[in-house]
């Protein structure tokens, strides 16, 4: 019989913020907290210890902790809590903050499926500053396609757009092509104030700055309306459609779910990403909502008798 006292806690710890969510089991939200990101590949293991601890305190404020029966951690980098180090860091700030219950610590993609749809199985595209897909068997991540990182993939991602918008505007400046529209502005981003500046000048603006900066560059292709810029768009959604489709099979009608950044519905590429979906036969997509209470629904599954009902309380459609 369910405890009608019990409550859950979700996270979602990313590279940019850590946000945990607590509810009951009847979908009623008793506590939230936000931090920066907790991720532990791209912070240092304290740093991000103690990002998701400030997160998880501020959730906890009209909380007992006693009364968390369970709890799930979706986070990009989750194999990092195989590290003894991270894993002590973590399970002393755990014991800190009060809590008792088991801790679940999955992946990203995980959480991001869960907040998209209660069913079991299916697919999960993540588009924002990277880019990977997974295959979810019951609700739990069994294969994956792309992911590679800036380096060596992440197609359709923020990176991606950026070093494509920069690949534009360098064949404009070989050709000998005035920059507008996208390429005026990717000129103008790196190179401020500089109207004249030449490939050599931007090529080197490229490689002193850190990678990042190409996803920084991502929201001048997407606001941009200009046939090179609407080239680029439509290019990222068929190559994103081609990493799900990677985890899937041809014939299968299980839900896909899109997650991040890039793929809001209001967001040219989401549009465009949707209408490319529909075009190879895909099931119309699901939108993830927040991605702290669909690992709160994943820690609730055990203990609720009616996890359909809850998800519908927790992710309104």
């Amino acid at each position: 019989m369910p405890d009608a006292a019990a409550v859950v806690l979700g996270m979602d710890v990313g590279g940019t913020s850590s946000r945990a969510l607590i509810s009951d089991l009847s979908g009623r939200v008793l506590g939230v907290g936000e931090a920066a990101g907790g991720n532990p590949n791209s912070h240092p293991a304290d740093e991000a210890v103690r990002q998701i601890a400030t997160a998880t305190r501020a959730a906890l404020r009209d909380v007992d902790p006693a009364a968390v029966r369970a709890a799930v951690i979706g986070m990009a980098g989750v194999s990092k809590m195989a590290d003894p180090l991270f894993r002590d860091l973590f399970e002393r700030e755990w014991g800190r903050l009060g809590l008792s219950c088991e801790l679940s610590a999955i992946s990203d993609c995980e959480v991001a499926f869960a907040a998209g749809t209660p069913e079991p199985d299916g697919t999960v595209l993540i588009a924002g500053t990277g880019a990977i897909a997974a295959r979810i068997e019951q609700h739990r991540l069994i294969e994956v396609a792309g992911g590679y990182g800036w380096l060596l993939g992440d197609e359709g991602s923020a990176y991606w757009l950026g070093r494509e918008a920069v690949r534009a505007t360098l064949g404009a400046l070989d050709r000998g092509e005035p920059l507008h529209g996208l390429t005026a502005a990717v000129r103008e981003a790196l190179l401020p104030g500089d109207p004249e500046a030449h490939r050599k000048q931007l090529i080197t603006a490229v490689h002193a700055a850190p990678p990042i900066r190409l996803a920084e560059l991502a929201p001048l292709v997407t606001k941009a309306s200009d046939p090179v810029a609407t080239e680029i768009v439509e290019r990222a959604a068929r190559v994103l459609v081609d990493t799900a489709a990677r985890t899937r099979a041809p014939d299968d009608d299980t839900p896909i779910v899109l997650a991040g950044g890039l793929v809001a519905p209001e967001n040219p590429l989401g549009k465009t990403l949707r209408t490319e979906l529909a075009s190879r036969g895909f099931p119309a997509p699901h939108t993830a909502g927040p991605g702290a209470a669909g690992a709160a629904w994943l820690a609730a599954l055990d203990l609720t008798p009616d996890p359909k009902t809850l998800h519908t309380r927790l992710l309104p459609p």
